[in-house]
């Protein structure tokens, strides 16, 4: 008989399968599938659904059951105009705030990062941009914006799969250049340099933001976006 499953263990799980699309955007998640799959009973399986509803991960419907959070049309205008707000200030903070073992984990986090382009995985790439990012919200320490960029970054890594597939030269040129920005990032933030550090968001940012659209945002969606200030 397999072994039951922890909370934690379907928590990592469902995380990471949203993060990556194998659990489609907007798809249907089974209660009782999921419960016979990861050997957990309804209640703590719901206790689950919901901690990721209030992540944003999922969306809980009356009578209807949890879905994994859509990427809808509306979705993704305000995904593109957020975003650059949200990445730059998130930046100008870390370098306000961040602490020495902080920086030190977000050289292991690049590190990381910089392994995973040299491999083919587009999940591995995505996930370990978003663990970058990720460490900058924790270095800016704000409790209001932190909610809203780990919002972001969920859709930020699902968005990203097109971004770290490279199609032609361009693309993986700008997947060097997105490494290269990642250090001066680091560079900045270690200096305290909050000016420099929100520049490098607006670079960042538009490093990946017309490929991005190009490939998710639907057919004549015109979002007066401008140059913001974010990264990839």
């Amino acid at each position: 008989m397999a072994k039951k499953q922890s909370k934690e263990d379907v928590l990592h799980h469902l995380r990471h399968a949203i993060l990556i699309q194998e659990l489609q955007p907007g798809a249907d998640l089974d209660e009782a599938r999921l419960s016979e799959e990861w050997h957990l009973s309804r209640t703590p399986l719901r206790e689950v659904l919901r901690q990721l509803a209030g992540e944003g991960f999922v969306e809980i419907r009356a009578n209807r059951g949890a879905r994994v959070a859509e990427m809808s049309h509306k979705t993704l205008r305000d995904f593109f105009l957020a975003a650059p707000m949200i990445y730059g200030a998130i930046l100008r903070l870390a370098a306000q705030n961040a602490t020495a073992p902080q920086i030190a984990d977000l050289k292991t986090a690049q590190t990381a990062f910089k392994t995973a382009l040299r491999g083919g995985d587009i999940a591995a790439r995505a996930l370990a941009n978003n663990h970058f990012h990720d460490v900058t919200g924790r270095m800016a320490g704000n409790v209001y914006l932190l909610p809203s960029f780990q919002r972001l970054l969920i859709d930020h890594a699902r968005i990203s799969m097109t971004f770290f597939r490279p199609q032609d030269a361009e693309m993986a040129e700008n997947l060097n250049a997105a490494s290269d920005q990642h250090d001066a990032i680091i560079a900045a933030i270690e200096a305290g340099n909050d000016d420099a550090a929100a520049d490098l968001a607006i670079a960042h940012w538009n490093l990946s933001r017309d490929r991005i659209e190009q490939f998710v945002m639907p057919a004549g969606l015109d979002l007066q976006l401008g140059t913001g200030t974010a990264p990839e």
